[in-house]
């Protein structure tokens, strides 16, 4: 074991002074390169076909009408726009290193070429080729050599990786993306869950086994990672009934339904788990891919995991008014530019705006520790009439500013369970909720007004 690691450092230590007598020797013709100088300087976005030969094989890239990156040789497919781009760039602006000779140099003493670079540019009918040789083993930069040019130069080692990567790593991996903003139904179909859900005014509702609110996290992160689904694998290109049935995609386990309505279309997402792997395809793709990640975790989420448990969803940061009602106490309280709340439009009666702040973190935070989602006569809950109401106003912020209001009402307290009986007025279940927050609301409305200042304290006079 001894001799043969001995052996290989000795190699090692031979290769390396083999590339510094070669140095040394080609001295006398090559010397370092200005700190500016380029072996390729071509504008990026000039740049509108590569192609990377290797290996006995070729890649080709080129720009499409869009101009989108495609893969074009071995195969016809979409490209990986961030590492075809990267590539591109790399060799739009490829710095020398080092000048190793300036003329009628021995390509074979460098291997070169072990790889062909080629660039077309717009407006240029001949192209640029770069040729690459072998790795320099002092610091792993590149003997290349540019056509046309008499110069064997060095290049960065920083191209080491991007001339390493394969077909499969400048693919469109994510190939059944879609706009997840664009959905605006769901349709799940999972082994042991189904459920619908469906947007309605920018919310997302559950439709069935149940009916209530869904939790806009929840739903966003199932479309994001269909969304965002990234082959590991192709399994196949062009998709037949054969090989549908081959990965049992023609009796998928799970297959979700997603709708359209601008687009007026749907499309189906069927996965399909064996012992070792998932399969996935779409109604609207000829591929089947290997997932990247397992989504079926969120694919197996019954309908009561994806509920909002909120009683009203909002951001106390974005509320701009606030409405309390409770027996003959009637409050509307108005939030200023000065962050600062108020009892009239004026802004001359100033609240305690800590208590009011306080008061709307606990409204909003409210959470289900029981639903009624079939309530009977509401007069059985107190809510017909309600013992309390709370409406709040809210404005998020940017361009085209949206104002949105929720109203809370208040019915029945459980003094045992201590839980109150809460309905959300904009939908049609109730909600059972710890009562601790009916001690924030003020008695009377001096309860919240601001406190005056404390009057100095008098210092005693000496006799």
């Amino acid at each position: 074991m001894k001799f043969r690691t001995t052996l290989i450092l000795l190699v090692v230590f031979v290769l390396g002074l083999a590339a510094v007598l070669l140095f040394e020797k080609k001295g006398k013709t090559g010397g370092p390169a200005g700190p500016d100088e380029k072996l390729v300087q071509i504008p990026s976005a000039d740049i509108e076909k590569v192609s990377l030969k290797k290996d006995g094989e070729t890649l080709t890239f080129k720009k499409d009408d869009k101009n989108e990156w495609m893969i074009v040789e071995p195969m016809e497919v979409k490209a990986d726009t961030y590492e075809v781009g990267s590539f591109v760039d790399n060799f739009a602006d490829l710095k020398i290193e080092r000048i190793v000779e300036k003329e009628k140099a021995d390509l074979a003493k460098y291997q070169i070429p072990q790889k062909e670079v080629t660039i077309w540019t717009k407006g240029q009918t001949d192209p640029v080729k770069v040729l690459i040789g072998m790795e320099n083993p002092l610091d792993n930069t590149f003997f290349a050599q540019k056509e046309g040019d008499p110069r064997v130069v060095l290049v960065g080692s920083l191209l080491k990786t991007p001339l390493e990567k394969k077909l499969f790593d400048f693919r469109q991996k994510d190939v059944f993306r879609f706009e997840s903003s664009d959905v605006g139904g769901i349709k799940l179909a999972a082994k042991e869950t189904k459920w619908e859900a469906r947007k309605k005014d920018g919310e997302w509702h559950l439709e069935a086994p149940l009916k209530a609110l869904a939790k806009e996290s929840k739903v966003q992160t199932l479309l994001d990672s269909l969304a965002g689904l990234k082959a590991k694998e192709f399994a196949a290109e062009a998709k037949t009934a054969e090989e549908a049935k081959k990965f049992g995609l023609d009796k998928a386990e799970y297959a979700v339904t997603l709708s359209f309505p601008s687009a007026n279309k749907e499309i189906v997402f069927s996965l399909h788990k064996t012992e070792d792997k998932t399969y996935a395809t779409t109604s609207d793709s000829t591929k089947v891919i290997v997932p990247e990640t397992d989504i079926l975790t969120d694919l197996e989420k019954k309908a009561d995991e994806l509920r909002e448990n909120k009683v009203v969803t909002f951001n106390t940061w974005q509320t701009s008014k606030v409405a309390i009602k409770k027996g003959a106490l009637n409050l509307t309280i108005t939030k200023a530019p000065n962050d600062k709340w108020y009892f009239d439009a004026e802004q001359k009666e100033e609240t305690d705006s800590m208590k009011v702040d306080n008061f709307v973190r606990k409204i909003e935070g409210l959470e289900a520790a029981e639903y009624i989602d079939q309530p009977k006569a509401l007069a059985e809950y107190g809510l017909a009439p309600a013992e309390a109401e709370v409406t709040v106003w809210t404005k998020e912020t940017g361009e085209k500013p949206v104002e949105k209001s929720f109203a809370v009402q208040i019915g029945k307290t459980d003094t045992e369970k201590k839980q109150a009986v809460l309905k959300n007025t904009r939908l049609a279940y109730l909600f059972k909720v710890d009562s601790a927050f009916l001690d924030e609301f003020p008695k009377e409305k001096k309860d919240w007004l601001v406190a005056p200042p404390a009057a100095p304290e008098k210092k005693d006079e000496k006799k």
